[in-house]
């Protein structure tokens, strides 16, 4: 048994235990008939000359804007670097300032105290002289009085 329709086909197949099996065959559906559009490319307008050359300063101009842009940015950037090497230096020159004033006081505090010591030495070294002299006084007088 056979049933068509406008553009598909039943063909009922062999039953079975299990129920009825069918094949649905469907037609080749027809080309699909094109629009009538015809699409054509837009017209050109006519170009100027002046047109043309206004387009192309205006290009230049662009260009020559983003050349400036990254110029400016260029500039910025040297800018930055040379502030940030002057803050370094200034930090090393402090540094060295502050690390030579403290050799500095550590050289003085040194001299002072070899110095106070030194004098404290000498100091010793006159009682030492003090006390020989007045040892050998008294053996002269103590010589002088045996004889």
């Amino acid at each position: 048994m056979a049933s068509s329709g406008a553009d598909i086909q039943v063909k009922e197949l062999d039953k079975r235990a299990s129920g009825q099996a069918f094949e649905v065959i469907l037609s080749p559906s027809a080309p699909e008939p094109k629009a009538d559009f015809h699409l054509s490319p837009p017209k050109k307008k006519d170009v100027s000359l002046e047109e043309i050359q206004r387009k192309l300063e205006a290009a230049e101009e662009r260009r020559k804007s983003h050349e400036a842009e990254v110029l400016k940015h260029l500039a910025e950037k040297r800018e930055h670097e040379k502030e940030v090497l002057q803050k370094a230096m200034e930090e090393n020159n402090n540094f060295s300032k502050m690390a030579e004033e403290k050799l500095n006081q550590k050289m003085e505090a040194n001299k002072e105290n070899r110095t106070a010591l030194l004098a404290a030495k000498s100091e010793k070294f006159k009682e030492k002289d003090k006390k020989i002299e007045e040892v050998r006084k008294n053996k002269e007088t103590k010589e002088g009085g045996e004889n």
